[in-house]
C-alpha cells in the first residue's frame, strides 16, 4: 500500500473510499479527496462482503420455509390454551 493513498482527516490516517461506497451517507469529503467518516481502511470492510456500515447497501434476507410436523403443532397448540 502506498503511502500517499493514507491521508490525515480528523487526526486520523484515513484512506480513501473504494467503488462500493458510492452512495453512501457516512463519505466525507476533505481536500478533494472522499473518506468514511466511520472507518479507517474502507476497502477492509467490503472484502468479507457487505460493509456492515453501509447506508446505501441492505443485505439480501432469504427467507427458508421450515416444515412443520402437524402432530407435535397441535399439541403446542394445546398446551397454550
Amino acid at each position: 500500500m502506498q503511502a500517499s493513498a493514507t491521508s490525515k482527516y480528523a487526526g486520523q490516517s484515513f484512506q480513501p473510499i473504494v467503488e462500493q461506497c458510492e452512495g453512501c451517507e457516512r463519505i466525507v469529503e476533505e481536500e478533494g479527496a472522499r473518506f468514511c467518516r466511520s472507518y479507517l481502511n474502507p476497502a477492509a470492510k467490503w472484502r468479507q462482503g457487505m460493509c456492515n456500515f453501509a447506508t446505501h447497501a441492505k443485505p439480501e434476507l432469504k427467507l427458508v420455509k421450515v416444515r412443520i410436523n402437524p402432530l407435535k403443532a397441535s399439541k403446542r397448540a394445546s398446551r397454550r390454551k
